[in-house]
């Protein structure tokens, strides 16, 4: 059974950094791409950062030059380092992780509020 697991989020002030995990187990994510998406309260789930099984990355615009994502193979995770976050920043977060089909995680809340 392919599960996903995030980690990391919280409560954060305005300005502040999170840095969420996400650990895949029942399959090997050295070929799948990895992506993050968001959901805010009352809005679509949003794409935020994607990279690919190569090593490609792309983000949102909203994000850019504050978020970073990442993969460590070796330990089957995923990570979305989050810097300089606003409060537009606020919502649920979830791993996705795809190859010739996708799986997601549970998600994970991130709240940017002071």
């Amino acid at each position: 059974q392919v599960r996903l697991v995030e980690s990391g989020g919280g409560l954060v002030q305005p300005g502040g950094s999170l840095r969420l995990s996400c650990v895949a187990s029942g399959i090997i994510i050295n070929d799948f791409d990895v992506l993050w998406y968001r959901q805010a309260p009352g809005k679509q789930r949003e794409l935020v950062a994607l990279m690919d099984s190569g090593g490609s990355r792309t983000y949102a615009d909203s994000v850019k030059g504050r978020f970073t994502i990442s993969r460590e193979n070796a330990k089957n995770m995923m990570y979305l380092q989050m810097n300089s976050l606003k409060p537009e920043d606020t919502a649920v977060y979830y791993c996705y992780t795809q190859r010739d089909r996708g799986y997601w995680g549970q998600g994970t809340q991130v709240t940017v509020s002071s």
